[in-house]
């Protein structure tokens, strides 16, 4: 019997504990003995809940029990999980955590110190949520030399611009309507300005590249200030508006990553993924390019994410996952304004004005000019022309 344990019961503590009990069978056959859930860490009391029993309000009782082998973190955050984990890894534990903040900002710090203690320390549910992205991204597409991962990473902000585009609505009314749904917090900042994408950016661009980018180091602009003129210019060029979280080797080997919103046009396989869901595309030197679809946040798909990152570190009690990175490097990266990519941009100048600025352009609604040659951001905002809006297009 292997002891486990969950920090927090909140929606994904909740999760996870519901399916190690609802599948302790399957997992026991899978991993050939029984996942006993000996604790719940939560400061909280919880009457008449099918698992009050196996509620604590101390840490120490996890910490100091030498029966508990693997836990999973779902407090969330940067303080008070950071320092629990630390902890634990440094007391011999495996750590499984969907917490996202905490792996973006600390993950190179997180895995030195398993490295030191011979544990694992996983987050496959850290992105995507129920999606198996990063072990894919890291051990199965591992004889690649990875180029890009491009992903719709955020669920709500799908959501809310899939409603602008299919229902004519305005952000703020599918705002609410999004919040009325349950797919966004009553402060929508961490998702609407693109930081929640920011920190899984900061995450796949460790795994794809071997280097901690931290969030700083992620231009990110959010979905606030999408409009109709926006929906109706790339309705009109067979393209759709997306927040995408992206990072890409550039062709002298440095990285750039960046959060935006794009225009993606109909014939990639971003364009289809629409609501609440996730998709993100990998491409790599061997297996050119593959995308992964699903539910990107929930708290079952979640929770699904967490417990198999339980059983990889079952799988694994006396055996350290190789799974590292190196520090951030500032060297290694290139400033997002001088990235070459294909544009779209609203102005008030004239067609000619813009092409004898920037090239050959194609006009659109709404005052925007979608540019024919890839150009850096710089470039553009240096030449001049009165800027109302600039949406790379995704390629």
């Amino acid at each position: 019997m292997v002891h486990v344990a969950i920090l927090g019961f909140g929606t994904v503590g909740g999760g996870v504990a519901e399916v190690l009990t609802n599948n302790a069978a399957v997992l026991s056959k899978k991993v050939g003995e029984e996942i006993n859930l000996k604790y719940i860490l939560d400061t909280r009391d919880f009457p008449g809940s099918p698992f009050e029993s196996k509620l604590t309000h101390n840490f120490e009782d996890i910490l100091n029990d030498p029966e508990v082998k693997v836990v999973a973190e779902c407090i969330g955050g940067a303080t008070i999980a950071l320092e629990f984990v630390k902890k634990l890894l440094a007391a011999g534990k495996h750590v499984a955590t969907s917490n996202k903040e905490m792996v973006a900002t600390h993950g190179h710090e997180l895995l030195a110190i398993a490295k030191a203690h011979n544990v694992n320390f996983f987050f496959e549910a850290s992105v995507g949520g129920g999606i198996p992205l990063l072990r894919p991204l890291a051990c199965d597409l591992a004889g690649n030399e990875t180029t890009e991962v491009t992903g719709i990473l955020n669920g709500t902000t799908n959501y809310i611009l899939t409603e602008m585009l299919e229902k004519d609505a305005a952000f703020e009314t599918a705002l609410k309507e999004a919040q009325a749904m349950g797919y966004a917090e009553r402060n929508p900042a961490a998702d609407v300005e693109g930081l929640d994408a920011c920190r899984k950016v900061c995450i796949l661009s460790a795994l794809a590249f071997g280097f901690h980018v931290y969030p700083d180091q992620v231009a990110t602009e959010g979905i606030t200030s999408i409009t109709a003129e926006d929906v109706e210019a790339a309705t009109a060029a067979h393209m759709k508006v997306k927040l995408l979280g992206r990072t890409m080797r550039t062709d002298d080997g440095k990285v750039c990553a960046f959060v935006s919103p794009h225009f993606v046009p109909s014939a990639s396989q971003l364009y289809h993924v629409d609501g609440v869901f996730n998709g993100i595309v990998i491409r790599g030197n061997a297996i050119g390019e593959a995308m992964l679809y699903g539910p990107g946040a929930g708290k079952l798909p979640t929770a699904s994410a967490v417990v198999g990152d339980m059983v990889d570190a079952v799988w694994h009690l006396s055996q350290r996952r190789m799974l590292d990175w190196d520090d951030a490097d500032p060297a290694k990266m290139v400033d997002f304004a001088d990235l070459p990519l294909p544009y779209a941009l609203r102005t008030t100048a004239s067609k000619a004005e813009v092409e004898a600025k920037l090239g050959q352009a194609t006009a659109l609604p709404a005052g925007y000019y979608l540019l024919s040659a890839p150009i850096t951001r710089r470039a553009i905002e240096a030449s001049g022309l009165p800027l109302l809006a600039l949406r790379p297009v995704f390629q």
